[in-house]
């Protein structure tokens, strides 16, 4: 899952009562898709810094709560608010992520191009925007590594 540390970093995670925040104001069908269909709870998140010095993986988190509709697509002063979204069609969904642990140490974007077993993850993909991607296990597994590996 991605993020702007500027608008919401890992150690906001970390600071928030309970440790867990709802992912809100994704606002793309297939991000989204992924929040309702794929992501369960007790899924592992890898929190990435987006648009960072340097852009990386921060930390790891989990899924504490399935998707469900995301409020703030109906609050018309939020900057996350749709016109087209009712109470009784959001349209719009959110996981609540929570349980933030640290790695031994942030694993950069310019490292995880670095290794064979990840060149196909999604994320190193040239123009892949989205804020939520799919992890398969071996890169999981892989970067776990690489958090623990002095470089």
């Amino acid at each position: 899952m991605k993020t702007e540390p500027d608008v919401f970093s890992f150690s906001d995670l970390e600071q928030r009562l309970g440790q867990c925040e709802q992912w809100d104001g994704v606002r793309n069908y297939q991000a989204r898709n992924f929040m309702m269909q794929e992501m369960k709870v007790g899924d592992k998140i890898l929190f990435y810094h987006s648009n960072a010095q340097p852009s990386g993986i921060a930390g790891l988190a989990e899924v504490v709560e399935a998707a469900k509709p995301d409020l703030t697509a109906l609050n018309p002063k939020s900057e996350y608010y749709d016109p087209k979204a009712t109470p009784e069609n959001p349209r719009w969904y959110a996981v609540t992520v929570g349980k933030p642990k640290k790695l031994h140490r942030f694993v950069s974007l310019a490292e995880l191009r670095e290794y064979e077993p990840l060149k196909e993850m999604l994320l190193l993909r040239k123009g892949q925007r989205l804020s939520i991607l799919p992890v398969s296990q071996t890169e999981f597994n892989h970067i776990l590594q690489l958090a623990i590996l002095h470089k």
